[in-house]
């Protein structure tokens, strides 16, 4: 199946792709900015999901009411998110008001009045505490600080209550300022657009970016394991686990994605089937594997009362050696095969999916293949691959365990039977 994707730049230096999507009307159009928690000092933390909420506060133009009330007109919804490498503001409107949106859109990314500062700090404040009151969250980020300690790859995107009261709005725009450049931009779009079209918007409507530095940051270094316990007063213990995967450009990573879904990504997959379906031991469990530009991560995430938390620990360790023990039997290989391209496939009729993964792809530097080329990489995948991955990012007596709840001791009992030698060390 061949593409009608098109990738050109402006005269300014600008980036901008396109993926017609035939028989649609809407257009996603995303705006997307190299600059998220993993640029940040422990200093700043949290700046760049600031800077992300204040960009809705208004410009010399138009103010919060007013963007609110354009994007209402049209039908549309603008929203934004922040991860550690970048920061996407983004909507879906009909390809009839796509001019409309990019103008308002462009003007909050340019031209932000940082409006409502110190109100917009206190709804963050308000965000940090929701986000600490939920444990399974929470854990994420936890373990996310134990695989990487002491580099921005380990702390919260959020940022932390301490960081965000004290920032000072000089800083602030000073960031904005040297992140939000024209180098460091890509406009992505998908649907009922033509590529002619997005650039002569990008043209008109972004030419005020102005060119900025480089922001290199430090290669990740991931730290042996630990076993990190906060205790809180929870109904459940909340327990992940995991360590270092492979990077985002990594020819394993379709392997990798079928390996997640025989685990733990899907209603079929062993832990579900083991922990959930067969014993009942939890709501809650799957596993997860992110990649970034020059290292990754995997994880197991599991929700359940303490007097079932030794138990569901013991099957992941078991299911997790045997993954690398034993070979995959090929119905289940082959289900898994299924799954995956099943779910790229309708994920690519989405607009809005096409637009993220074109926008992330072009502002990371990571390989864009066709519909085709992904297919043939996942039917490729063999049961040895899927164990030698196991064997090299799915050891349990290499990963992290992080966990709230109320008991500790239970916690430690339970990651015995996982890494008796995590609890040693710890």
């Amino acid at each position: 199946m061949t593409s009608l994707r098109a990738l050109d730049t402006t005269s300014g230096g600008l980036r901008v792709i396109s993926e017609p999507l035939p028989g649609v009307r809407s257009v996603a159009l995303g705006m997307w900015i190299g600059v998220g928690s993993r640029f940040e000092r422990a200093s700043e933390g949290g700046i760049s999901h600031f800077i992300e909420h204040l960009l809705f506060k208004g410009t010399d133009r138009y103010a919060a009411a007013d963007i609110a009330e354009a994007f209402d007109a049209i039908g549309g919804e603008v929203n934004a998110a922040t991860g550690r490498d970048h920061t996407v503001v983004y909507t879906r409107v009909l390809d009839d008001h796509l001019e409309r949106a990019f103008e308002v859109m462009a003007d909050m990314l340019q031209r932000p009045v940082f409006r409502e500062l110190e109100q917009e700090r206190q709804v963050i404040l308000e965000e940090i505490l929701m986000y600490e009151d939920d444990p399974g969250d929470l854990v994420h980020d936890i373990l996310g600080e134990a695989v990487f300690p002491d580099q921005p790859l380990g702390r919260p995107v959020i940022g932390t209550s301490e960081v965000i009261a004290s920032l000072p709005e000089d800083h602030i725009r000073a960031y904005h300022a040297g992140h939000y450049t024209v180098g460091n931009v890509v406009v992505a779009a998908s649907g009922a657009v033509a590529q002619s079209r997005l650039v002569e918007l990008s043209e008109r409507h972004l030419g005020g970016l102005i060119a900025g530095a480089d922001h290199p940051v430090a290669p990740a270094a991931p730290g042996p394991p630990r076993l990190v316990l906060r205790t809180k007063p929870t109904e459940q213990v909340h327990l992940a686990l995991g360590g270092p995967g492979l990077h985002r450009s990594d020819e394993r990573r379709h392997a990798m994605g079928v390996l997640d879904v025989i685990l733990g990504g899907s209603m079929s997959s062993r832990l579900f089937q083991e922990i959930r379906e067969k014993r009942g031991l939890a709501y809650a469990v799957g596993t997860y594997s992110v990649g970034y530009a020059d290292t990754g991560q995997v994880g197991v995430y599991l929700g359940t009362r303490e007097d079932n938390l030794a138990e569901a620990v013991g099957i992941i360790g078991r299911e997790l050696r045997r993954l690398a023990e034993e070979p995959v039997a090929d119905a289940e290989l082959q289900r898994a095969r299924e799954h995956m391209k099943g779910r790229l496939v309708l994920g690519l009729e989405s607009p809005a999916t096409r637009m993220h993964r074109i926008g992330r792809a072009v502002l990371s530097g990571t390989e864009l293949l066709e519909l085709d080329e992904m297919v043939e990489r996942i039917e490729a995948v063999t049961a040895d691959d899927v164990a030698a991955l196991a064997a090299s990012f799915w050891d349990p007596s290499s990963f992290s365990v992080a966990a709230i709840g109320p008991n500790t001791d239970v916690v430690r009992e339970a990651a015995s039977r996982l890494a008796p030698e995590l609890v040693e060390a710890a």
